[in-house]
């Protein structure tokens, strides 16, 4: 079919998003160049990437449903030690108990080359959850389809690299090479009845139009053929991705989602974001995606990932309540026993001021701060960290803080009972009072740490012969 034919018969449909008449006068075939497309323009190695703009903008296309999907267990496993069996099942029960009744953790993926990653799908197959889903990751093998047969996986996802410093310099393929090769693995699996679920990694240095756009459509085709869907995860390896009105492609997050949902028809609830965090835009393009027509967005828990990390899952618990104005059955608190579990349980040291997690995020240092949330805590905390995270607001002890902070951060950081709680009269704090005036009459400037505090106040009921217990 010619040009002329094709565009005079592409049919006149309705938007409903926007009650508009649209023609799609798009055709977009493989551009099977002989050279790599590096586009050095913006990727100069020898100097710091560049974002571009041409100030074509797209429209936003929020979807209905949005959710979050979980790799944890598979890119959370490249950037540290691996996980026992039996961390794996009990981070899962904590995820299917995150994400609420409703599956707001739609899904999980695992590897399946160890017998250790083997045994923990099995038993977190055995649990019975719907959600988080069992899933897998694969290369594009037909020796690691195998893998997914024996196993019995409904889903996997398949790596399937878009961008030709992956397809020429990675794999000596050409464009056309590596499609077919990537279409053949999917083909395989549709076959076996097993949903797939395309990693298109480094998508923010493809050639959107010349390959993408061309891949994803053949891609629906086999998804029409055989009735099965296939997830399109886009994969922002390096962390090149922006947010920016007006970005050129392959760097624009709202240019990608609009190319891969509206030129190469895949349904929203088919494509997924999959973010990483070398820029710090893992969050703020995790969000783009889902405002531009993205319904999944892939996580790991504390964006531990390869590199800087993923996006945080808990980021996108907020961000979601933030789009949506409701948490959807998700148990926020669970983010707060999942923090307790990594470090107490697995070791893992999450930084003190990481949102969220981190064991000072919300604790108030400056003195005229902690003046203001002793008043009220609405003053200086982002929202009711105890209701939604079980972490009172804590106020850090200096100079300033006086006998009311004093007691305060002992009532707080020992979470006592209303009727356990100690007043600024009591003989404990007048004691801590007395060992703080000490260290900033003999010239200290900085705040008391917790296990300074701790200790004076170990000290403390010894000697006065008083009971906390956190």
């Amino acid at each position: 079919m010619g040009n002329q034919e094709y565009f005079e018969n592409r049919p006149v449909t309705m938007n409903h998003k926007n009650n508009l008449l649209q023609i799609e006068e798009h055709m977009y075939p493989l551009q099977d160049v002989e050279k790599p497309n590096a586009f050095r323009n913006m990727f100069p190695y020898d100097e710091i990437p560049k974002i571009p703009f041409n100030d074509r903008v797209v429209p936003h296309n929020m979807p209905k449903d949005i959710w979050i999907t979980d790799t944890t267990f598979r890119d959370g496993q490249q950037s540290r030690a691996p996980y026992s069996t039996e961390q794996i099942v009990t981070i899962y029960d904590y995820l299917h108990k995150l994400g609420g009744p409703n599956g707001m953790v739609r899904a999980s993926e695992f590897f399946l080359y160890s017998k250790k990653d083997r045994d923990a799908v099995y038993k977190c197959m055995e649990r019975g959850y719907k959600f988080p889903e069992v899933t897998s990751w694969i290369r594009a093998s037909k020796e690691d389809f195998k893998l997914v047969k024996e196993i019995g996986m409904k889903q996997t996802g398949i790596l399937v690299s878009c961008s030709d410093y992956h397809i020429f310099l990675k794999l000596k393929m050409t464009r056309r090479q590596a499609m077919e090769h990537y279409l053949s693995v999917v083909r395989d699996c549709l076959e076996e009845g097993i949903s797939v679920r395309c990693h298109l990694e480094d998508i923010t240095r493809a050639d959107i139009y010349g390959y993408v756009v061309p891949f994803c459509a053949e891609l629906m085709k086999l998804a029409e053929q055989y009735k099965l869907p296939i997830i399109v995860r886009a994969c922002d390896t390096m962390g090149y991705g922006v947010n920016y009105p007006g970005a050129v492609i392959p760097r624009s997050v709202p240019g990608i989602i609009y190319a891969i949902n509206v030129h190469a028809g895949v349904p929203s609830e088919w494509i997924e974001w999959h973010g990483h965090n070398d820029f710090y835009k893992a969050v703020s393009n995790s969000t783009t995606a889902w405002l531009y027509g993205c319904s999944g967005v892939n996580t790991s828990l504390f964006g531990i990932g390869e590199r800087t990390g993923n996006t945080p899952l808990e980021a996108m618990v907020f961000e979601y309540a933030q789009l949506k104005g409701t948490l959807n059955g998700m148990d926020t608190t669970v983010i707060t026993e999942l923090a307790e579990y990594y470090e107490k349980e697995i070791g893992y040291e999450i930084p003190d001021r990481t949102p969220f997690v981190g064991k000072n995020f919300n604790v108030t240092r400056a003195g005229i701060h902690a003046d203001g949330l002793l008043k009220n805590e609405e003053i200086y905390n982002i929202f009711d960290t105890e209701k939604f995270l079980n972490r009172p607001v804590l106020c850090a002890v200096s100079n300033t803080s006086g006998l009311a902070g004093i007691a305060h951060w002992i009532n707080t950081y020992f979470r006592l009972k209303e009727e356990d709680k100690i007043t600024k009269n009591s003989e404990l704090v007048a004691y801590v009072k007395k060992w703080v005036d000490a260290e900033y009459e003999s010239g200290r400037v900085t705040v008391l740490t917790d296990d300074e505090l701790l200790k004076v106040i170990a000290d403390g009921c010894d000697e006065l012969g008083v009971t906390l217990t956190k």
